[in-house]
């Protein structure tokens, strides 16, 4: 795609990948505008650990991203977006985990946030522009028939088309990822060349700063721990700390490892089962998003994502309704929890994706 000379909004987090991808911008000509989200609304933060994209060491994100962009000689705004990232994103993950699924808010605040409320508000302060670009390792190409594909990054560990399997082809149609055909490595390399002013930081672990459990404003309920004929094993401390598939932290002695295999929010229990009652070999998947596709006719062979550093399963998918689908393995594997995205592959190209129900 030639964009030179074409007014490109680049979202800067103050870390190295949107960094460079502002330079490149920059370098190919582009009228390239930095902007930021705000979204950390203040308060007192008792998370520890990780970092992320959310949380009380914001500002200083902002700082280097304002130091990035006076490098550059680019203009730069701050947009706060903190109304719009608690209604949107925090208070969804918070539904979601009492409900006993799990969410992943970056798929959400990818749609909703960053390639949606963060430009409906530019547009509004008057920052005029062609396309947004960010530091996703990921590729937008259009085929034939002037459909936007979304398409893996050519650094296949670092690749990130799976957090953005749920943008529609407007959002698509201006989205630009400079980073699609860069490795990792020829990155860190051109970010110490272009000496920005700030160090290189270790990469977000999380979306949120520290543990994600601050995110609730009530305290977490203890419940039972129990196995799937009913018997209660132990007391868990809350059900937002578990997730399905965990091993770990289950303070139960049991000479055999107990994996949860449920969570009741309407027992406020936790279930625990053998690793084989993971398995399964069919998910129903809804609130699909077609991307390759306007939708699916019958069924059609892919390879499934659970999560973004997953291999993926071969499988089918077909047709239910409008907006859901069933998958089938082609062998029993670990099944994806409710409430986590699965995003369907064929080659390099993400077909859609959706919501395990």
């Amino acid at each position: 795609m030639d964009i030179k000379d074409k007014k490109v909004i680049v979202g800067l987090s103050g870390g190295v990948d949107s960094s460079v991808a502002a330079a490149i911008l920059v370098e190919q000509g582009c009228r390239v505008t930095g902007v930021t989200m705000k979204t950390w609304g203040g308060g007192e933060w008792t998370g520890k650990g990780k970092s992320g994209c959310y949380g009380p060491d914001e500002e200083k994100d902002i700082e280097d991203a304002r130091k990035v962009a006076a490098k550059l000689s680019i203009p730069f705004h701050v947009i706060d977006l903190v109304d719009e990232y608690k209604n949107e994103v925090l208070d969804y993950f918070c539904r979601e985990y009492l409900e006993g699924r799990t969410p992943n808010p970056c798929v959400y605040c990818n749609r909703q946030i960053k390639f949606g409320a963060l430009l409906d508000k530019a547009a509004e302060l008057g920052i005029d522009f062609d396309y947004f670009a960010t530091g996703h390792y990921a590729r937008v190409e259009q085929d034939a028939h002037g459909r936007y594909l979304l398409k893996r990054g050519r650094d296949s560990k670092k690749d990130q088309s799976y957090f953005l399997y749920n943008l529609t082809q407007r959002q698509l149609a201006r989205s630009f990822f400079p980073l699609g055909n860069w490795l990792k490595t020829e990155v860190r390399k051109k970010f110490i060349d272009l000496d920005l002013g700030i160090g290189m930081k270790p990469e977000s672990q999380n979306f949120v700063w520290g543990s994600y459990v601050s995110l609730f404003n009530q305290q977490p309920i203890p419940g039972p721990i129990m196995d799937k004929m009913g018997n209660i094993l132990g007391e868990h401390k809350g059900i937002v700390y578990y997730t399905l598939g965990q091993r770990r932290k289950l303070g139960l002695a049991s000479p055999e490892s107990l994996y949860v295999i449920d969570i009741k929010p309407e027992l406020n229990a936790v279930v625990v089962g053998d690793r084989v009652d993971l398995y399964k070999t069919d998910q129903v998947v809804k609130a699909v998003n077609w991307v390759a596709i306007p939708y699916l006719v019958g069924e059609c062979e892919v390879v499934a994502k659970i999560r973004n550093t997953h291999d993926g399963y071969n499988a089918l998918i077909t047709c239910l309704d409008d907006n859901r689908i069933r998958i089938t393995y082609r062998e029993p594997q670990i099944a994806a929890a409710r409430g986590q995205a699965i995003v369907f592959y064929k080659g390099d190209i993400v077909l859609g994706g959706g919501i395990v129900e």
